[in-house]
């Protein structure tokens, strides 16, 4: 059998840009390494955090070398990718972020081959799709809009209001985070708890709108097929095109090739520059030296400000203020000129804390958090060639995948921006209360973005505008990898945003060579998925 589309990953990128596909009657089969992440109250205890629950699956450990230190470092598979442990941030890049800054660009020739016009409709069609909820017009750097949010957000936290009046105090322009929460429990949803473990951690209710719980099970019901625990080791190409995936089953180990007249790759800003390599397609691209090359990943850091009594005792979901003041730029001493980022309020929950730090500091850590709130500083960070991923072949998988090699460093530029931020996020937790205020840097590559960039440059970018990969015809790219800088927010929203832009070029250029594949086939395959 051969597929119309063979789309390889589950999550923001891969999943909006079969939701186009399957719209215009393709017949898309959709491959992910991982399983699903079982719902229910087994989700709010210790063992629910993404690193550690069972379904976090990483047999193809990344060896990283950040900022003078080596260590290994892994990616969450399942259904839905990442967004099944994020915490629903859904922000919009700023229509700036889509004009060159030299300051943070420099030569690296990061330049977006379109405008914020070009994704606006689809930014829109985004949120609708994650239910978005949101208070429109009060951001200050908020870009034109087409339409309002889909939802409107909750009444804020007692956390969440102090943060939001301390700022008010200091002349500042705070707003409500527009989040992908079902808080209403719209069109058969249930209701946000509002118990505070999103970051990090499956919904337990199933409120949060992930791509697992929002989207997947509408794309089955209308004749996708998902192969779950299916990890893809090699694209097969024949001169100009991909004529097949070579697979492995995750859990028998056995090996299978499958056909597809064109290939979606959505394996997030690391997995799929590890397959493009694996697989020899870089010599194809005319950006060949691009091609796992200029990752960005933001310069984030959390400041927490510690109280002498418990500011969110009921311990409820408190991400809900973000300050924008800063997002262009300031002058000051030691202030880098140009953009630096956006600050956002967000406390790891206890278990989040005992889950990343050791053994024996865990109780004291967990009590400090109990009296700490958090704001999470984004700055942008700048692309740079030697900031890439590459294959090492004297190191193998079980599943016959190179070793992954992870190069990156901060610059200076990154961590002054970083730093404006941190002071101003300083004043702002003093101002609520705070007696002391401490830092910890965030290490993790959740926010990876830039490996297989696009761009209009065929020399600079490996991908056209349409998310084309450059020498492959019928190969295309549609996850965070294609966004040429990181801008100073969220990336999920603009990548799943760019994928149903991606979409919806490919399906009309591309009409479905046969019908769609009988709902039925649909909806065992999702059974049989969900009980792996």
């Amino acid at each position: 059998m051969t597929w119309d589309t063979v789309v390889i990953g589950s999550g923001f990128g891969g999943a909006m840009a079969a939701y186009q596909l399957v719209a215009a009657g393709q017949r898309v089969l959709m491959l992910e390494r991982g399983s699903w992440v079982a719902r229910g109250p087994q989700n709010w205890g210790p063992n629910g955090v993404g690193l550690v629950t069972p379904h976090f699956t990483a047999e193809s450990p990344y060896d990283v070398t950040a900022d003078g230190r080596r260590y290994r470092a892994a990616s969450w598979h399942c259904v839905g990718g990442q967004s099944v442990f994020y915490g629903g941030a859904s922000f919009r890049f700023r229509q700036r972020d889509f004009e060159v800054a030299p300051e943070v660009v420099g030569g690296s020739g990061a330049v977006w081959p379109f405008g914020y016009e070009a994704l606006e409709p689809f930014y829109t069609r985004a949120e609708q799709l994650l239910g978005v909820a949101g208070d429109a017009g009060t951001d200050p750097t908020e870009p034109p809009r087409g339409a309002p949010y889909p939802h409107r957000p909750p009444p804020l936290s007692r956390s969440a209001a102090v943060i939001s009046s301390a700022a008010g105090r200091l002349g500042l322009s705070p707003f409500r985070i527009p989040l992908a929460i079902s808080y209403a429990g719209a069109e058969g949803r249930h209701a946000c708890v509002r118990c505070g473990t999103c970051d990090g951690y499956a919904c337990a209710a199933e409120s949060k709108n992930d791509i697992a719980t929002a989207i997947i099970p509408g794309l089955l019901r209308r004749g996708m097929v998902l192969r779950a625990n299916t990890v893809c080791v090699r694209l097969v190409r024949e001169r100009s095109r991909v004529t097949a995936v070579e697979c492995v089953d995750r859990v028998t180990g056995t090996r299978s090739r499958i056909a597809a007249t064109q290939i979606v790759l959505a394996g997030g800003s690391l997995a799929t520059p590890h397959l493009l390599l694996a697989s020899d397609l870089a010599t194809a691209n005319s950006a060949r030296d691009a091609v796992g090359a200029y990752l960005t990943r933001h310069r984030n850091v959390v400041v927490f400000g510690v109280f002498t009594h418990r500011p969110n005792p009921e311990r409820e979901f408190d991400k809900q203020i973000a300050v924008h003041d800063f997002y262009h730029g300031f002058h000051g001493d030691g202030v880098p000129s140009g953009p630096l980022g956006s600050i956002q309020q967000m406390t790891p929950p206890e278990g989040l804390v005992r889950a990343y730090v050791p053994r024996l500091a865990r109780d004291p850590a967990a009590a400090l958090v109990a009296h700490a709130l958090g704001l999470l500083v984004i700055a942008e960070d700048q692309p740079r060639a030697a900031n890439r991923v590459e294959v090492d072949w004297s190191a193998s998988d079980r599943f016959g995948l190179p070793r992954l090699r992870v190069h990156h460093a901060y610059t200076p530029r990154d961590e002054a921006a970083a730093g404006a931020l941190i002071h101003h996020a300083k004043r702002i937790l003093r101002e609520a209360g705070a007696r002391l205020t401490f830092v910890q840097p965030v290490e993790t590559f959740s926010h990876a973005l830039g490996t297989v960039r696009m761009g209009s440059d065929p020399l600079a970018a490996p991908l056209d505008e349409h998310g084309a990969y450059r020498g492959i015809d019928n190969l295309f790219v549609v996850d965070g990898s294609t966004l040429p800088r990181s801008g100073g927010v969220n990336p999920s929203l603009t990548i799943a945003a760019n994928a149903l832009r991606i979409g919806a070029h490919m399906a009309a250029a591309k009409p479905p060579t046969s019908s769609p594949h009988r709902r039925t086939l649909a909806v065992l395959s999702h059974s049989a998925s969900k009980s792996l």
